[in-house]
């Protein structure tokens, strides 16, 4: 097949998989603010997936039984299993390990971590409750502490009000409450 080509004054090139660079947010590490119902949540998942793996590895040592194993579909497929809860593990142990634990404030003069605020906006009363990133919720008005809006709302009291702009618009936040 080469040589036809190079008889045409056309080149052989074999297909070269596509290179991609990894996206801006590949390679952030998980926020480590965390509140006694993630920290929960997280020893949790880590019980079950440490519950599995006995399971997993059993099932790739019987299929590693049936021989070649470029052949084999069904142990590549428990050996990629493994590999994941393997990652799942060390991802969850490693958040555990180094989890800071929200503390409840003590003081409700000024906005901190873990506070829900009522807010006015544009005459609409919103609440917001502000936490680290790994538990943010904007649905359920859970904002992280990173977020233009939490980081703008730190350390104003009931009373301010906070200009933020948001998508080349500002919208003015009025504090009302803090819980």
């Amino acid at each position: 097949m080469y040589l036809d080509l190079a008889k045409k004054n056309c080149y052989y090139r074999p297909m070269q998989t596509p290179y991609r660079k990894p996206g801006k947010y590949s390679n952030l590490k998980a926020d480590p603010l965390l509140t006694k119902d993630k920290i929960k949540a997280l020893e949790n998942k880590l019980s079950k997936l440490k519950k599995r793996h006995p399971e997993l590895a059993s099932e790739v040592s019987r299929l590693a039984e049936m021989g070649d194993f470029s052949e084999n579909a069904a142990y590549q497929h428990a050996k990629w299993q493994l590999r994941r809860l393997n990652s799942s593990i060390k991802t969850t142990e490693y958040r555990l390990n180094h989890a800071i634990l929200i503390k409840t404030p003590k003081q409700k003069l000024t906005i901190d971590l873990l506070h829900k605020v009522t807010v006015q906006i544009s005459g609409k009363e919103k609440i917001l409750q502000i936490l680290g990133p790994s538990e943010t919720n904007p649905q359920k008005g859970i904002i992280s502490n990173q977020s233009p809006i939490g980081a703008a709302l730190l350390g104003h009291k009931i009373g301010d009000k906070v200009n933020i702009t948001l998508a080349n618009k500002e919208v003015e936040y009025e504090i009302l409450k803090i819980e």
